[in-house]
């Protein structure tokens, strides 16, 4: 069982907790968060090695190699990496004897060592992009400085405001050092796993499929109503989300048989056209549809010939639809 998450679920607890009875887990780690000794380590040109070959390859060169040569194509749209092995002495939750020279006992807390590494990568390309977002967000800083009262401003981690600096005498400027600091660090991304029979390239695709799984949560959100719970009884609240998670199954697997047959479409588009095919009774002689063809319904019917892309059905010709 493999635990894959952003930074926010990767605290320590978490880590350990799934280091127990043959778990792994993979977690987004923050470079910016990492102690002085591995942030020394992760800006040490050496051992890098680039994603494509496995060859050694240089930060330095990865920094200043000219990307508009074809023959740095590759370099561009590349990355380099290198693992970082880190074990951290964690509190296990739980209370050992401890016997002194004198004789003496005493209960303390049981430490135990969490085996885990580090892998870092380096992407000029994202490095270009992160330089590219924080040059606006400095631009906007300035304008604020110009026009308007910085403390009128909402401060947070991620809000231009973290660039605005200011003195006793309540004189405001641009924070240089903070943006000297943030620039160290871009195009850099860690992750930490107790992963070590695979390769750092296999994590790494591992982790960047993690969108995946998220993307589910936001279908089961948006889509198919699992927030909020309007149930206040345990089986009817399981009940709900098993209904919602079946749902959400049944549609991942048209999913996959669309793209199976070359014909890929958004969640919007096929849940829209599935919610949207109903009929209605005409005294009971037959049934009209109240939708329209779409490429997506045509698809389906490609897959599965239900024969539901008709304007007009007769009651049996639907119940033999329901029961195929």
């Amino acid at each position: 069982i493999i635990y894959c998450s952003d930074a926010g679920l990767g605290y320590t607890d978490t880590r350990l907790f799934n280091d127990f009875g043959g778990r792994k887990f993979v977690v987004t780690q923050s470079v910016k968060k990492l102690s002085d000794v591995l942030k020394q380590a992760v800006f040490n040109d050496c051992d890098y090695r680039f994603s494509k070959n496995g060859r050694k390859a240089s930060l330095e060169a990865m920094k200043t190699f000219d990307k508009d040569q074809g023959a740095n194509r590759d370099l561009y749209d590349g990355y380099i990496y290198k693992s970082i092995p880190v074990d951290k002495v964690v509190d296990l939750g739980l209370f050992e004897t401890k016997r002194y020279k004198n004789g003496k006992t005493r209960h303390v807390k049981s430490k135990g060592t969490l085996k885990q590494r580090i892998i870092v990568t380096y992407s000029r390309k994202m490095a270009e992009y992160q330089k590219s977002v924080r040059s606006r967000q400095i631009e906007r800083a300035k304008n604020i400085l110009r026009n308007m009262d910085p403390e009128t401003f909402k401060k947070g981690p991620n809000d231009v405001t973290r660039f605005i600096k200011s003195d006793k005498k309540r004189s405001y400027r641009l924070d240089e050092e903070r943006i000297e600091e943030e620039a160290r660090y871009d195009g850099f991304y860690a992750m930490a796993t107790n992963i070590f029979d695979m390769e750092e390239t296999e994590i790494l695709d591992l982790q960047s499929r993690r969108y995946k799984i998220e993307d589910c949560f936001k279908i089961l959100k948006t889509h198919f109503g699992s927030r909020p719970v309007h149930h206040r009884l345990e089986h009817r609240i399981k009940a709900h989300f098993l209904i919602c998670y079946t749902a959400l199954l049944i549609y991942r697997m048209l999913e996959v048989k669309l793209d199976r047959n070359d014909t890929h479409f958004t969640p919007g588009q096929i849940l829209e056209t599935l919610k949207n095919m109903n009929v209605v009774n005409c005294q009971d002689i037959y049934y009209q549809a109240c939708y329209t063809g779409s490429d997506v319904l045509d698809s389906l019917e490609q897959l599965f010939h239900l024969q539901l892309d008709r304007k007009y059905y007769l009651p049996k010709t639907l119940n033999k639809c329901q029961k195929k």
